[in-house]
């Protein structure tokens, strides 16, 4: 691929990515920013975040997306019942679809799919029902084709997500305990066939014990695992 038509993929840690395409949308999925305790710290994000992508509605996915949305004019995309939630937190700007759905992002379709998680939000108020646990397929115009798999198990429908879209740069949990771990990721790769793993959900708690040099160890031939470390950026 042409160097002008790259992707950058930037993890901060935990399973906050942030995607900026040659086009130059910024886009953040997941933001957990204040009370990570592996974001990494000297790191700026963006003067403007387009798109803020919620996969569901636990506080180590959506603590810092009102306050980002605020701060650099984003519009947060997510499964509707969170969006609504999301709105009525003071965000201007939401986006709220379902499972199945596309949506154009200036550049980026962005495709709602399954995930296997639990999924309600908490606030002072309570805990409150925001729709189910999903993930994201990304078809970048003129890149590549990524999905970030939210919090999930492994589940056979992923096969459906590889003939449907080819990812060939996915995003998985592999922290184990609240999500799959290396073993479950491995047959995920199998089922999804992508070209790059991008871990993440793993070693931002004590619980979330796997390793990317496990998950590499159980991966078939020719599928490449990328051992980064928050703030490391890689171009697809």
């Amino acid at each position: 691929m042409s160097k002008s038509l790259e992707t950058r993929i930037t993890w901060l840690g935990h399973a906050t990515v942030l995607i900026q395409t040659a086009q130059d949308t910024n886009i953040l999925i997941d933001p957990f920013v204040a009370h990570n305790p592996k974001y990494p710290r000297n790191f700026v994000l963006p003067s403007k975040i387009h798109y803020i992508l919620l996969t569901h509605g636990h506080g180590d996915h959506i603590s810092d997306a009102v306050p980002i949305a605020k701060k650099h004019g984003s519009t947060v995309v997510a499964i509707y019942e969170l969006a609504d939630y999301i709105a009525g937190k003071g965000v201007s700007e939401t986006m709220g679809m379902n499972l199945g759905g596309s949506v154009e992002l200036d550049g980026v379709t962005a495709t709602m799919v399954e995930a296997k998680h639990s999924a309600a939000a908490a606030d002072e108020k309570g805990t409150h029902y925001v729709g189910v646990a999903t993930g994201f397929v990304l078809a970048v115009s003129g890149g590549s084709v990524l999905y970030h798999a939210g919090d999930t198990s492994v589940f056979g429908d992923m096969q459906l997500i590889r003939e449907l879209y080819q990812p060939r740069v996915v995003m998985l949990p592999i922290g184990g305990y609240y999500t799959m771990g290396p073993q479950q990721a491995a047959l995920a790769c199998r089922l999804l066939e992508p070209e790059t793993v991008l871990p993440i959900h793993f070693g931002t708690f004590p619980p979330l014990k796997g390793t990317p040099a496990e998950l590499a160890a159980l991966v078939a031939p020719g599928v490449k695992v990328v051992h980064w470390k928050p703030g490391d950026e890689i171009s697809v």
